[in-house]
């Protein structure tokens, strides 16, 4: 890290779990990492399948057409023996725009199905750079309309669907519920933007100062925006989907949750993000978390901190929800 930016500390807490961390994942992805990552992913089914299970939840994979007509895949997730119409999420999953799969990020959405009874939409997004931009935003917002379509036969109460993401998800969800405002998409009552990734101009402060250290760095965000853009990341010829910081109207979008830590890469612009929504009279609710690092409640859940950043989502879904 560059000794001349000055960062916020981390928690104590949380500074202990980097120490281990520091020993299996390193602060900066690089391009050449991308294929032994994705190898480095658990199983798939065994794992997903033994928590569906243990959590008394249901699955279903569908294929549907994503951007051009292509097959993509969503899983439909519910409570066992679930009945009747409840609340919505469409998840849009993390993993920088590189990685990860669908059940990324599975534990929070096993928590909000057994907490709101709601049914879970998640989408296998295309990866770059294999399929650069336009196609992971575009596969994300092909799901949303498939599941509003399809809403009744799921248990989704149309006026109780909310878009949700972490990290990349989270950029893509804020992306997504754009194209749904601009294209006459499906209506969200919500957006939950998990420490969103939102802006490839690598220009904020946190990002100068979240460089070789902590969890998803300056360099891997560069390796993020690089695989999704290519040569026009950091140019004027970004689509406003693909990098939510850079549009000018915010109007007309659903009301949004943001989160973030204070010692993470995205805080700057995930703040930057809520302030405009505020200005364009969209309701916002920001919380910035102390001592923070990128996705530190998937990491240390135990934490006091993961559990009061939790807790907080939680209530802003049940106001949401009107649960």
């Amino acid at each position: 890290m560059a000794d001349t930016v000055k960062r916020p500390p981390f928690d104590p807490e949380l500074e202990a779990t980097l120490t281990l961390l520091a020993e299996q994942l390193p602060p900066t992805i690089t391009p050449e990492m991308i294929p032994l990552l994705r190898q480095g992913a658990p199983a798939l089914d065994a794992n997903v399948d033994d928590a569906l299970t243990a959590a008394g939840v249901e699955r279903r994979d569908v294929s549907i057409p994503g951007h051009g007509g292509d097959e993509i895949e969503v899983s439909v997730l519910r409570r066992q023996g679930r009945t009747g119409v409840g609340p919505g999420i469409y998840h849009t999953h993390g993993g920088g725009m590189i990685m990860g799969d669908r059940f990324v990020g599975l534990d929070q959405l096993l928590s909000w199905i057994a907490d709101f009874d709601a049914v879970v939409v998640t989408v296998d997004y295309r990866l770059a750079p294999e399929f650069p931009d336009p196609y992971p935003v575009r596969d994300c917002y092909a799901g949303l309309v498939w599941t509003a379509e399809h809403a009744e036969e799921l248990g989704i109460d149309v006026d109780r669907l909310v878009i949700a993401g972490a990290s990349a998800g989270g950029g893509l969800a804020a992306g997504t519920a754009l194209l749904a405002r601009d294209e006459g998409g499906p209506a969200l009552a919500g957006q939950v933007l998990v420490y969103p990734m939102l802006d490839d101009r690598d220009q904020t402060v946190s990002t100068a100062q979240i460089d070789g250290v902590g969890v998803w760095d300056r360099g891997s965000n560069v390796t993020g925006w690089s695989a999704l853009l290519g040569d026009r990341r950091g140019t004027d010829d970004v689509s406003v989907y693909a990098a939510p910081a850079r549009a000018t109207d915010l109007s007309g979008l659903p009301p949004a949750f943001i989160d973030c830590g204070s010692a993470e890469v995205f805080r700057d612009e995930d703040v930057a993000y809520a302030t405009a929504l505020w200005h364009a009279g969209v309701q916002a609710e920001l919380h910035v978390w102390p001592g923070g690092f990128h996705g530190f409640d998937m990491m240390a859940p135990h934490s006091v901190l993961a559990k009061a950043m939790r807790a907080a989502r939680d209530s802003w879904l049940a106001r949401a929800f009107g649960v």
